[in-house]
């Protein structure tokens, strides 16, 4: 999937697909199992995975009488438009605007920024 026309996940639709990230390829049940209490019914997160398909995040197959969902979208590629989006929103579209409150902010140190710089030169 392009990450560009990735479909904007609600809170729920986010909190479910990191579980399957971590899960792996599951079911709704096995979902359900490691919902934390108060879990959800076994039919809402079926709904929740139809609706994962359709925003092109997760694929099935079938597997005996019901199917086995896998992500189709890695959470590597999620978070990098998560990121995109908040860098756009927060951060007038500026990733050095991000650099800069990450150092104005004292996360990242000065040396710690010019070792950066200088391993990027070297690679």
């Amino acid at each position: 999937m392009n990450t560009k026309s990735m479909e904007k996940l609600t809170n729920k639709e986010e909190e479910v697909m990191e579980m399957i990230w971590q899960y792996g390829p599951c079911s709704p049940k096995d979902i359900v199992a490691i919902y934390p209490d108060p879990k959800p019914h076994v039919n809402t997160i079926a709904t929740m995975f139809q609706f994962l398909e359709k925003k092109g995040y997760l694929s099935h197959e079938a597997k005996g009488r019901g199917y086995i969902y896998a992500p189709s979208v890695s959470q590597n590629e999620y978070g990098k438009t998560k990121f995109s989006s908040f860098v756009d929103r927060y951060f007038d579209k500026s990733y050095m605007n991000v650099v800069s409150a990450l150092v104005h902010e004292e996360k990242i140190s000065r040396d710690e920024l010019i070792a950066f710089l200088e391993q990027l030169k070297n690679s």
